[in-house]
């Protein structure tokens, strides 16, 4: 339980850290900074990602072969809560959902053909991606099972009928991972496909407004008529699209978990500097007792989810799936994200309500982390169940 960096990866955390403040922060303040849906311009993103590039900061997930830094899922951690910091800062190392799940599942199961044509342009930064698993009542949602969009066989053509929804990034994707239903085995009755946006038999019906802001492509709801895709472009076999699933969520949920803590973290960060220097009935509100301990839950509570993640990104690296532990990052992580922010928001008082600074960006942004990859009360159920079968063993430790 050793929690210290390498000499290699603090001084790569530092140099995230860097770039962040010197290049994509003083972006933050500028309203010509921001698309129609409070993110970053495609312009001001090409440039900065070609920086991050040039300076050797680009895709820590990804093998060195492929352009990457070849990190591990603990070293992940450090650079990613680091990227985290700004409201925009994931994105510019091509670290940003849905391509980092997306990139770090093609990177474990497909095959050398595959990655060349699927993953490589993801990683290079020339596509962007989606995964289409969510679909409407009574589909998929957090139980992958209820699956109703079906992939049929007809010679070496899979055709694919049915509706996806809430499909992040669908918008401007150009590779899509697609979950559907190939039989009514309970286990193994779901195949993923990869297919690309110019094919036929498939269309976005619309972009789906939300409260906000939005990632790169919005959340899409589409519609499969008669989709072919080769069976050339089936990931691992037919029926292994629950293993797919859980090869997929388990890390990119615990790479929210990642970035979260850093934008937990900043907004503490604005806070802490409000509150050092706001006068209230003769000293700073930082000095009255009930500011204290507001800053002191939320700083511990932070602390807390960074201490669930790297266990879950030790376990992950050890080359389990981790359930237990992602969960349990999961619903700390995704709590504290939103008892940050908003603990900085009342401290602030009506500036942090304001556009002034970016928590009321980040406030409509975190309500959606008790939501997306699993809802907490989801996370809680697996939680019980592996009480319920391991007992005392649920919190043994790991031994050599």
């Amino acid at each position: 339980m050793d929690f210290s960096l390498s000499p290699e990866l603090e001084d790569l955390r530092k140099r995230v850290a860097a770039f962040v403040a010197q290049e994509v922060l003083p972006l933050e303040s500028d309203p010509e900074t921001y698309d129609d849906h409070e993110n970053i311009r495609l312009d001001l993103l090409h440039t900065l990602q070609e920086k991050a590039k040039g300076a050797g900061l680009w895709a820590p997930q990804m093998p060195k072969a492929r352009g990457g830094l070849g990190r591990s899922v603990a070293e992940m951690a450090v650079l990613y809560e680091e990227m985290g910091r700004s409201i925009f800062g994931p994105v510019c190392f091509n670290c940003a959902a849905p391509d980092d799940g997306n990139m770090i599942l093609l990177e474990k199961v497909g095959t050398e053909d595959q990655k060349a044509r699927w993953l490589q342009p993801i990683v290079d930064g020339k596509v962007r991606s989606a995964f289409a698993m969510t679909e409407p009542a009574p589909g998929a949602g957090s139980d992958p099972s209820a699956m109703l969009t079906t992939a049929e066989k007809h010679g070496e053509h899979w055709v694919v009928n049915g509706r996806k929804w809430f499909i992040t990034g669908a918008g401007v994707a150009e590779h899509f991972i697609l979950m559907a239903r190939t039989s009514d085995d309970t286990r193994k009755g779901l195949t993923a496909f990869l297919f690309e946006r110019d094919r036929p038999g498939w269309e976005i019906v619309r972009r789906i407004a939300i409260m906000g802001p939005e990632e790169h492509g919005g959340h899409c709801e589409l519609t499969f008529d008669g989709l072919e895709i080769p069976d050339e472009n089936r990931l691992l076999n037919v029926g292994d699209g629950l293993k797919v699933t859980q090869i997929r969520l388990g890390t990119a949920r615990l790479t929210h978990c990642m970035r979260w803590l850093g934008m937990a973290k900043r907004s503490l960060e604005i806070a802490r500097d409000y509150v050092g220097e706001r006068q209230s009935f003769g000293s700073t509100l930082a000095e009255h007792e009930g500011v204290q301990w507001m800053l002191g839950e939320a700083a511990m509570s932070i602390e807390l989810g960074r201490l669930l993640t790297m266990k879950a990104a030790v376990a992950l690296d050890s080359g389990s799936f981790a359930r237990k532990e992602v969960s349990m990052a999961k619903i700390q992580v995704a709590d504290t994200l939103h008892k940050a922010v908003d603990t900085a928001i009342q401290l602030c008082g009506a500036r942090g309500y304001s556009g002034d600074t970016p928590l009321e960006w980040m406030y409509r942004y975190a309500r959606q982390a008790r939501l997306v990859d699993g809802a907490s009360e989801v996370h809680k159920m697996v939680l019980a169940r592996h009480l319920m079968q391991e007992g005392q063993d649920f919190w043994t430790w790991k031994t050599d």
